[in-house]
Parts: C-alpha cells; sequence; structure tokens
C-alpha cells in the first residue's frame, strides 16, 4: 500500500511594495487647497492667533480690537503675501515628497502601515520646518508684531525692506529664527493629528455600524478629521514659544540669546501656565478650518486637477 503524499500548500505571496510616484497633479491639489485655505479664514486666525501669543495679557476680543486697530480689515491679513502664500504653495509639496520618501523606507525595514504613516508624517513635518515653513513663519510673525513707526512720522519699512534689514543684521539665523520651535510644532502636529484623526475615525466607525471598512461619509471624515485637528493644539506651548522667539516686541527682560528652553522659562515665570497657552482657541479654529477645506473641498478640487493636467490624483489632502 502506497502513501499517499500531499504537497505543502503554496506561500500566499507578499504584496510588493512599491514606492509612490510623486505627480504634478498631488503637489498642484496640496498647493491649491492650501493657498485658498490660508486666503479666506486662514490668515485671519493665524493672526489673531499670534497676536495672542505675544501679547499674553490679551483676551480673544482685546486681540481683536488690536488687529483692527492697527489696519482695519488688512490688519487681519498682515503676513499673507507674500510670506503665507509662499509657505502654503510649497509646504505641501514639501510634505507630500519628504513623507512619501520616508514612509516608503521605514515599511522596505519593516514598520507596519500605521507606524510608517506617522514616521513618514513626522519626517515630512520637520522637512517643512527647516525648508520653507522656518522663515516663512518667522516674516509672518515679524509683520504681525513689529512696532508701527508712523506714529513717530516716520515711514514704516516694507516687508520686503524689513526681511533685508533682519538678513543685514542677522544672516540666515535670523530669517529662520525659531526654525527649530517650528520644527518640534510639526512634528507633533503630523504624529498626533495622524494617531487621533485614526482614532476618532474608529470611534465613529463604532458608533455608525461601519467597524467592516465601509465608507464614511463627508460629514464623518471631516469630524473625525476636524477632531484630530482640535486635540493636536495640545501642543500649544510650543507654538507660543516659537512665536516669542520669532517675535519684534520691546521687551527688555526677554533672553537676549532665546532658545527654546530659555524662552520656555521666560514665558512660565512671566505669565504662568495661562500664557502657554494664549491663542489656543484661534488655533483650534484654525486647525478645524484647514479640515473644512482639505476634506470638504478636496473632492471638487482633485476633479478639477485630474482635467486640468490629465493625470490621475492619488494623493490624500
Amino acid at each position: 500500500m502506497s502513501a499517499v503524499v500531499t504537497g505543502a500548500p503554496a506561500p500566499v505571496p507578499e504584496k510588493k511594495l512599491e514606492k509612490k510616484p510623486i505627480k504634478f497633479s498631488n503637489l498642484l491639489l496640496g498647493a491649491g487647497l492650501n493657498m485658498f485655505e490660508v486666503t479666506t479664514l486662514g490668515q485671519p486666525l493665524e493672526v489673531v492667533k499670534t497676536t495672542m501669543a505675544a501679547h499674553r495679557g490679551d483676551g480673544f476680543g482685546t486681540a481683536l480690537s488690536r488687529v483692527w486697530n492697527r489696519g482695519g480689515v488688512l490688519g487681519f491679513y498682515q503676513g499673507l503675501i507674500p510670506w503665507a502664500w509662499i509657505e502654503a504653495s510649497t509646504k505641501g509639496a514639501v510634505l507630500l515628497f519628504v513623507a512619501s520618501e520616508a514612509e516608503y523606507y521605514a515599511r522596505a525595514a519593516g514598520a507596519s502601515e500605521f507606524g510608517g504613516g506617522i514616521i513618514g508624517g513626522v519626517t515630512g513635518g520637520v522637512a517643512q520646518a527647516y525648508a520653507t515653513m522656518g522663515f516663512c513663519t518667522c516674516m509672518k510673525t515679524v509683520e504681525i508684531t513689529k512696532h508701527k513707526m508712523t506714529a513717530s512720522g516716520q515711514k514704516a519699512p516694507g516687508t520686503w525692506a524689513t526681511f533685508m534689514d533682519i538678513y543685514r543684521r542677522e544672516g540666515i539665523r535670523g530669517i529662520n529664527k525659531g526654525v527649530n520651535a517650528v520644527a518640534i510644532r510639526q512634528m507633533t502636529n503630523w504624529g498626533s493629528r495622524f494617531g487621533l484623526s485614526r482614532l476618532a475615525e474608529q470611534g465613529i466607525r463604532r458608533a455608525t455600524g461601519k467597524e467592516h471598512g465601509e465608507k464614511l461619509s463627508a460629514a464623518e471624515k471631516i469630524l473625525a478629521s476636524a477632531v484630530g485637528g482640535g486635540l493636536s493644539a495640545w501642543n500649544q506651548p510650543i507654538e507660543v514659544i516659537r512665536v516669542e522667539m520669532q517675535s519684534k516686541k520691546d521687551d527688555p527682560n526677554r533672553p537676549k540669546k532665546m532658545t527654546v528652553g530659555n524662552t520656555f522659562r521666560y514665558i512660565y515665570e512671566t505669565n504662568g501656565v495661562r500664557g502657554l497657552y494664549r491663542g489656543v482657541a484661534p488655533r483650534i479654529g484654525l486647525g478645524i478650518w484647514q479640515t473644512v477645506c482639505m476634506v470638504a473641498m478636496g473632492d471638487m478640487a482633485k476633479t478639477y486637477v485630474e482635467k486640468l493636467t490629465g493625470e490621475t490624483v492619488t494623493a490624500k489632502h
């Protein structure tokens, strides 16, 4: 009697890890959505947030009055042109390229999809800070916080004159002041937004019975991302530190050579814990508005960009 030999089942081939292509359509979509966001409500919320962080004795109403007195409606758009526009049109491209590369190499090294996504987001956020956001946020803050000279009869310097004056006096370091704080903020922003949005999404799936991968509605996507964006304001102290390091307000008590550490001590000693969270309300509003723009308007913008470029948009904005 011969024995029946059965072969072992063939192994299931692993899905090959592929590097995502960097498409012009992806970059155009990211830049377009960011430009719309910052030109509408984004910059006014940024101005109020920065004003409250720089003048930590101000409440929300006082900050609004301060901005209005500085230039009326246009006061809420200080720093928009060119700095906010430069930042908005470039940071998406930097994030997409670096995050995609970092995620690919993390996954190739054995990281999970979730872990690779966080590593990609954190790396992309740091790259944003050092590539474009450092000098853009610095110049926006200078524009928002510098004292106008018109009261003494002098003509206020324009934005490029201010930029060149800082560059002549302090060089690259001067126009990138506070860049380390920006990097910490972006790193923690993207890490926490990614994780918290996923947690919120899981909660929505449980509440709506969509735990088996069913598609979320636009409203549910916005809610999950808004929760993630709003809760990620936990790192507001680093944002206040960033503003203080970049601010041009006059205060002889400030440290001469400001670092993240001694700026934290200065704010805490002068304004306490509440000072470290000044501007958190408009920042939460800013995070929600960014989410609405990227999620709610993303599909419409995606269709337009695909028609314009003839490419299929693959980025998730």
